[in-house]
């Protein structure tokens, strides 16, 4: 390995450990509790709930970060819809896993329309698929007026710059850290954008403000 490269790798391993222990730090201060979670794992059950998924969400919640995952956050007794719309709406960060069999899946559409209609920061995750074979197929199972919104938030997420991953290549660790140091740079700057408006709200109307 080249000295510059071995640097690199040092140097991403410091910022990956500095952003963890920073997250672990301020995790109960930094996201109050009537969020029912911090990031929603959008995923084809089927495909990924295994792998990427459970792995990823273990890892979060290592972390102390709240993620949503259907099969392990939901209870019996849980009303569906509200269940996972509420997980959307009061998520921070959306993490869209696509696999070869997503858009089979009503669910999977469904919770990616809405992500993308609450504009909502996302992180697309290409597992054993490319960008340009995810198409939304017309079973005649849904309306016109909702194929029209699975197509356009499905545009729109692929579009969205992601990470892209081949299982008969890569390792699942790699993949899922990469996943995390992303996401808790996302959650980082929304952070930092909340305390701004909070900080601006308080500021008295007619007040100027100095830079």
């Amino acid at each position: 390995m080249h000295r510059s490269q071995a640097m690199k790798m040092i140097q991403r391993q410091l910022l990956s450990q500095k952003m963890r222990t920073q997250m672990k730090q301020n995790v109960a201060t930094t996201w109050p509790q009537k969020s029912s979670c911090d990031v929603f794992i959008n995923h084809r059950s089927v495909d990924t709930k295994r792998s990427i998924s459970s792995l990823l969400y273990d890892h979060l919640r290592w972390l102390g970060i709240r993620p949503f995952l259907d099969n392990k956050t939901m209870k019996p007794g849980d009303k569906l819809f509200e269940k996972i719309n509420g997980g959307i709406m009061s998520c921070k960060v959306g993490v869209l896993v696509f696999s070869p069999t997503y858009c089979q899946s009503y669910f999977c559409l469904h919770e990616l329309a809405l992500m993308m209609e609450s504009k909502k920061k996302v992180i697309p995750i290409f597992c054993d698929v490319k960008p340009s074979e995810l198409h939304v197929v017309d079973t005649g199972s849904c309306s016109q007026t909702e194929l029209q919104r699975f197509n356009s938030a499905l545009e729109e997420a692929k579009y969205t710059v992601g990470i892209a991953f081949d299982s008969s290549k890569g390792n699942w660790s790699d993949v899922v850290k990469d996943a995390v140091d992303i996401i808790v740079e996302r959650l980082m700057e929304t952070e930092d954008e909340e305390g701004l408006q909070a900080r601006f709200q308080q500021i008295p109307s007619g007040q100027k403000i100095w830079v």
